[in-house]
């Protein structure tokens, strides 16, 4: 069974044309940027960009947890860049006494996300 709100992203993405999609998750404050032996063209570039202005490690996403989400999906059905954003550290959830310095971290994903798409 699938939740009613992966449906809803997986038609929201078939309704549109997106040039890259970010998907935001807690813990690590590391960006994921590949999906096994797919290489769309500028993931690394833009992935590169996202560490450089948000300080977070730039890595490839470990094999345990590939085909795990909306990232992996979106890079194998589109050939697009897909990167999965890993803010923050601690328990889950995570305490709202981060969300300042998460913002401030992931700001620059958001504005160049827009940018580089």
């Amino acid at each position: 069974m699938t939740a009613i709100e992966s449906i809803n992203v997986y038609n929201f993405t078939l309704a549109h044309n997106f040039k890259l999609i970010i998907a935001f998750h807690s813990q690590g404050q590391v960006i994921y940027w590949k999906f096994q032996d797919f290489l769309p063209p500028r993931s690394y570039y833009i992935g590169n960009q996202f560490s450089n202005v948000s300080g977070y490690l730039l890595d490839i996403t470990p094999p345990e947890s590939s085909w795990a989400g909306y990232k992996d999906w979106f890079i194998q059905n589109y050939n697009l860049p897909g990167y999965t954003v890993e803010v923050g550290l601690g328990d889950n959830p995570l305490p709202i006494s981060q969300f300042n310095e998460i913002y401030n971290d992931i700001f620059g994903i958001f504005v160049l996300g827009a940018i580089l798409a």
